[in-house]
C-alpha cells in the first residue's frame, strides 16, 4: 500500500471516469440513488464535480431516468447486459463508449471524493506499470474505486459472461496495487442509508462548489 502526499496536477489525465449509478438502491426503497438530493444537488452531480477537470472524460452508467442524468452534462451509458448484473457490468458497458486509455470506476454515492484521486491513481499506475489500482483509507480498501487499463477489459467481459459479479474476485485475477488516501476521513464516505444521507448533509458545506 502506498501513501500519497503530492500536490494536485494541473492537467486532466487520459482517464474516462465512470460514475456507476445503475444499481437498485434497495436501502433507499429503490429510489434512484444517483439522483438523491444532497444539499439540493443529486449525488451523481457531487461525484462528477469532484472528478471534473481531473479526468479527460466523465461518463455516467445508469439504467433509469436517463434524461435526468443527461441533464448533468455528461454522456449516459446504460448497462449492455440485462437484470442489473452489478458494477462490473456498468464498467464494461461504459468501456464500449469511453475514449480514453484508462477507466476510473467510482460509485455514485461517494460525494466527497479526493480532488487528487484521478491524478494519484493514474500517475502511480503508469509509473509502476500496473494495470489496476484501487483506493484505500483508514476505513479499508475501496475495491469499487479503481483505475483499470483498457487492456483488461476483454478479461472483464469474459469474467462477467462467465457469471462473475464480485469486484474483488475479478481484481484477484490481476496484478494490482492500492493507494492510501489519509487526509480526509470522509473522502470515501458512502451514502448507503438515509442515516448516512443525514450525516452527509451536516458536512456537505465543507465540499460545496465555490
Amino acid at each position: 500500500m502506498n501513501l500519497i502526499n503530492a500536490p494536485l496536477g494541473a492537467e486532466p489525465r487520459p482517464v474516462s471516469a465512470v460514475i456507476l449509478a445503475g444499481g437498485l438502491a434497495r436501502r433507499f426503497q429503490g429510489e434512484d440513488k444517483g439522483l438523491i438530493q444532497l444539499s439540493q444537488r443529486p449525488l451523481a452531480a457531487w461525484v462528477a464535480d469532484r472528478l471534473s477537470g481531473h479526468a479527460s472524460e466523465i461518463l455516467i452508467n445508469a439504467n433509469r431516468n436517463l434524461g435526468n442524468y443527461a441533464a448533468l452534462g455528461h454522456t449516459v451509458v446504460p448497462d449492455c447486459l440485462p437484470d442489473n448484473p452489478g458494477p462490473l457490468a456498468g464498467l464494461l458497458s461504459a468501456a464500449r463508449t469511453a475514449q480514453q486509455e484508462w477507466l476510473l470506476c467510482v460509485p455514485c454515492d461517494v460525494p466527497f471524493l479526493p480532488l487528487d484521486l484521478v491524478m494519484q491513481l493514474h500517475d502511480h499506475a503508469t509509473a509502476s506499470q500496473v494495470g489496476l489500482v484501487r483506493a484505500a483509507d483508514e476505513t479499508g480498501t475501496h475495491f469499487a474505486v479503481m483505475l483499470v487499463h483498457r487492456g483488461l477489459i476483454p478479461d472483464l467481459e469474459e469474467f462477467i459472461l462467465g457469471g462473475g459479479r464480485q469486484v474483488q474476485s475479478w481484481q484477484a485475477r490481476h496484478e494490482s496495487e492500492t493507494i492510501y488516501f489519509g487526509d480526509d476521513p470522509y473522502a470515501f464516505m458512502n451514502i448507503n442509508t438515509p442515516e448516512d444521507l443525514r450525516k452527509a448533509e451536516r458536512i456537505a458545506h465543507r465540499y460545496a462548489r465555490n
